[in-house]
C-alpha cells in the first residue's frame, strides 16, 4: 500500500490540471417562521453569485414544521420540546445530504444546547455570527430586540459577553410591544407604518441608554427596520447568518 500526502498547493494544482471543480457544501435550513426563513433563503440565493459566479449558489434544503408546533412548546416553556423539533428537522436534512445547518430563527436557538451532542450535523449559531460581526465592526454596547422569549433569554448575552461586548435589554413594556408586533403581524407578512414607528421609538431609547448598534434579533425585523430608518446602526441577524452560511459553504 502506498500512502500519498498532498499539501493545499498540491491539491489546488491538481484541481487546475484536471479541471476539477470543488462543489460548495450543501446548506440545510432548519426553519421555524416563514418570513424570516424566506429572507434568509433569498439572501443566500441572491448573494451567492458574489462568491460562486453568475446565478450560482450552494445547494440548499429547508425543512419547516408547523409554526404552531414550536409555539405550543414555547407557550409551555418547554424548550426540550423545541429542541426535539429542531433535531427532527436536522435529521431529515442530514438524510438528504446537507453538510451543515443554520436556523434563521433567533428565539429557538436557546433550545440548541439540548441537542448539541445528538445533532447529526454541525450548526452555525446565529448569535455567534452576529457577535463576531459586531466585534469586527468595533461596536461596544448593543441593544437587543426580538421576541420576548429571546430578549429575556441568555442566548445573546452569553455570546456577546464572550467577546467583551456589553448589551442593553429594552424595558419590559417595550419587550411586550415588540413581541406583539412580531407574533401578530410580522410572522404573517403584515408590515405596518405603526410598527416601524414603534421600533424606531424603542431603538431610540436604546440609543439614549448608550448603545452604538442594535441587534435585529428576530429574523422578521429586517423586513421593516434597516440602516435607512433606524436610529442606530443595525445588526441584521437574518442576512448575517445567510452570509456566514455562504462563507462556510465555500470552503
Amino acid at each position: 500500500m502506498v500512502c500519498c500526502w498532498f499539501s493545499l498547493f498540491d491539491i489546488n494544482q491538481y484541481e487546475i490540471y484536471f479541471n476539477i471543480q470543488i462543489m460548495p457544501l450543501h446548506i440545510g435550513i432548519v426553519a421555524c417562521s416563514a418570513e424570516g426563513a424566506a429572507l434568509c433563503y433569498r439572501t443566500i440565493c441572491a448573494e451567492g453569485a458574489q462568491r460562486f459566479g453568475a446565478h450560482a449558489h450552494p445547494e440548499i434544503s429547508m425543512h419547516t414544521p408547523s409554526l404552531s408546533d414550536y409555539m405550543d412548546c414555547i407557550y409551555r416553556d418547554d424548550w426540550q420540546g423545541v429542541s426535539e423539533l429542531m433535531l427532527a428537522s436536522a435529521e431529515k436534512l442530514a438524510k438528504i445530504g446537507a453538510d451543515f445547518l443554520i436556523c434563521p430563527d433567533n428565539t429557538i436557538h436557546q433550545a440548541l444546547p439540548y441537542i448539541a451532542s445528538r445533532s447529526p450535523l454541525p450548526w452555525l449559531h446565529i448569535a455567534e455570527v452576529v457577535a463576531a460581526h459586531a466585534a469586527q465592526r468595533g461596536y461596544k454596547r448593543l441593544g437587543l430586540t426580538g421576541t420576548r422569549y429571546l430578549v429575556d433569554s441568555e442566548t445573546y448575552p452569553e455570546k456577546l459577553a464572550a467577546l467583551g461586548l456589553e448589551y442593553v435589554r429594552p424595558e419590559v413594556a417595550d419587550r411586550d410591544g415588540i413581541n406583539r408586533i412580531i407574533m401578530d403581524e410580522l410572522v404573517y407578512g403584515e408590515f405596518k407604518p405603526e410598527a416601524v414607528a414603534y421600533f424606531q421609538q424603542v431603538i431610540g431609547r436604546l440609543k439614549d441608554a448608550g448603545c452604538d448598534a442594535v441587534v435585529l434579533g428576530c429574523t422578521e425585523i429586517p423586513l421593516i427596520i434597516n440602516e435607512a430608518n433606524s436610529p442606530l446602526k443595525t445588526l441584521d441577524s437574518t442576512r448575517l447568518l445567510a452570509r456566514a452560511a455562504l462563507q462556510r459553504a465555500g470552503v
